[in-house]
């Protein structure tokens, strides 16, 4: 028998160990039970239920009161009944040439340069950094920074950011019918760009929200605040009854492209493109027919009191005065140590308990033993998760998580897939892999999925859903027109790609 046999058959086990020990037990009453006659059960009410009726009454009152405080006072379930993928028109569509015509016309176009572009050595860095990437030639940027010469404007940026959330809300409103004044909930979360009035406020008066909706705006909060948006959209969802919460997850490219000569800076500029999500929560028992999934457990792990997790991913100026968001060589050991301690809360939510005995095991050994134990056993999640959505930050973070976890390729196929069409799309590109598993049409009644988010500060932030259906793609998925396509040979294009940039403007 492989170990692969035995773990399963441990797994069984240990996890049917109650009904093992309880049928054969349920057996041997029910044999002695049918040799009960009419006598002898008069004989036992007479003998000691007649007798301990004050002792009985209250018990079963106290049941009674009990049970009915639990299911009037028990949060209500949350449940998603749609969400929508903003797909950029495809004159939008940047291939890693056009890419990096855009960082050198952005350079150009720079006053402090006089309308020279100095040493070439730059566009070396960002060619190596787009080759290993990940990230295809159908991903999309900015409008804004697509014209000659680009447009790096408040206004552009503004223009962006709307373009995205309205797209991404009118096919919502249009796929579930809702009518947006019946929204009772917002929740708008951007890091990088927000104006005045906010994001939040722009979404009240484009599509005329009521005057009592509890709006809110998330900034500065990273790539992991997508999950913060929805984390905060339940909460609020427990205390207001029968209504629905909208969250809206995206960010800004136009006005934050970094256009100086620090290289730990210019790395964001090769990652991020454009994208966002709008999600569609509900409590109304009504809608649990309707819905894709409910929500089953939200974990945020913030490991910011330590200085080298805050300051690991940074905004600020360089040494010219330009801004940009410069990356330690700390992220790395942070974003592993941050994504252990939010595990750690999560695993005891969801394992079950053969996974959970096995860690306590050699969690105590590793006390006992420090020097013959180094490592300490890694749950498998694929027993209670089926689906991984991973966020697309880049390669390297989905490298990582893929060996920490114990993940198969086809358990990441969704976040390199999409990090390939798409781009980092920041706290959106979660949503983004969603679809896909859908549009492959992976996703059957029961199964779980597992987001999980990095972000600035430092976070990782978690949420697990239950599909409530066999759930099929949304109408106008991104993934419509070039799911068959898909997975691709990310190595071989990698190669395609840097002959591309070879024969290109360097």
């Amino acid at each position: 028998m492989t170990s692969v046999n035995v773990k399963l058959l441990y797994h069984y086990v240990i996890t049917n160990l109650f009904n093992l020990c309880f049928f054969p037990l349920t057996a041997i009453i029910a044999g002695k039970a049918h040799r009960l006659t009419i006598e002898d059960l008069h004989h036992l009410y007479h003998s000691y239920l007649q007798h301990n009726i004050i002792t009985i009454a209250p018990l079963f009152a106290f049941t009674v009161f009990g049970s009915v405080l639990y299911i009037v006072t028990r949060p209500k379930p949350v449940y998603l009944v749609e969400y929508s993928c903003y797909l950029p028109p495809t004159h939008c569509r940047s291939s890693i040439s056009k890419v990096m015509d855009i960082f050198y016309q952005v350079r150009k176009a720079d006053p402090s340069r006089n309308g020279t572009c100095d040493d070439s050595s730059w566009l070396d860095f960002l060619r190596k950094i787009q080759e290993r990437s990940g990230l295809g030639d159908e991903t999309h940027g900015p409008e804004g920074l697509l014209q000659v010469p680009p447009r790096k404007t408040f206004a552009a940026a503004r223009e962006e950011t709307e373009k995205v959330i309205i797209g991404a809300l009118e096919n919502l409103f249009e796929n579930t019918k809702v009518n947006p004044k019946d929204i009772g909930i917002l929740v708008v979360n951007s890091s990088m760009f927000n104006p005045t009035p906010s994001l939040s406020a722009m979404v009240v008066n484009t599509f005329k929200l009521r005057s009592n909706v509890r709006s809110f705006n998330l900034g500065g909060m990273g790539c992991s605040a997508g999950v913060i948006a929805i984390d905060l959209a339940k909460d609020l969802l427990h205390v207001h009854k029968n209504t629905y919460a909208l969250v809206v997850s995206t960010e800004n490219i136009t006005y934050n492209i970094y256009a100086g000569d620090n290289r730990s800076m210019m790395v964001s500029n090769c990652l991020f493109r454009v994208g966002g999500a709008a999600i569609l929560l509900s409590n109304k028992p009504r809608d649990r027919r309707r819905s894709k999934y409910e929500l089953v457990h939200t974990v945020r792990t913030h490991t910011g009191a330590d200085d080298k997790s805050f300051r690991c991913v940074q905004q600020e100026d360089d040494e010219s005065g330009k801004t940009g968001v410069s990356l330690s060589k700390d992220i790395t050991d942070v974003a592993g140590r941050t994504v252990k301690k939010n595990i750690a809360t999560l695993g005891p939510l969801i394992l079950p308990l053969s996974e959970k005995l096995l860690f306590f095991v050699t969690f105590m050994a590793k006390k006992l033993f420090k020097d013959k134990v180094k490592h300490y056993y890694v749950p498998d999640f694929k027993l209670v998760i089926d689906h991984f959505c991973i966020h697309a930050g880049g390669r390297a973070v989905i490298d990582v998580l893929e060996k920490n976890l114990g993940l198969a390729p086809i358990d990441v196929e969704a976040s390199r897939s999409t990090l390939h069409r798409f781009g980092n799309t920041s706290s959106s590109s979660i949503w983004y892999e969603l679809a896909y598993i859908e549009a492959k049409g992976r996703m059957k009644k029961g199964n779980k999925v597992w987001q999980i988010a990095l972000g600035s500060g430092f976070k990782c932030n978690s949420a697990v859903w239950v599909a409530l259906n066999n759930v099929k793609a949304s109408t106008n998925s991104p993934w419509e027109h070039c799911i068959d396509r898909y997975p691709v040979n990310i190595d071989s294009d990698s190669a395609k790609s840097e002959t591309r940039v070879q024969n290109g403007r360097s």
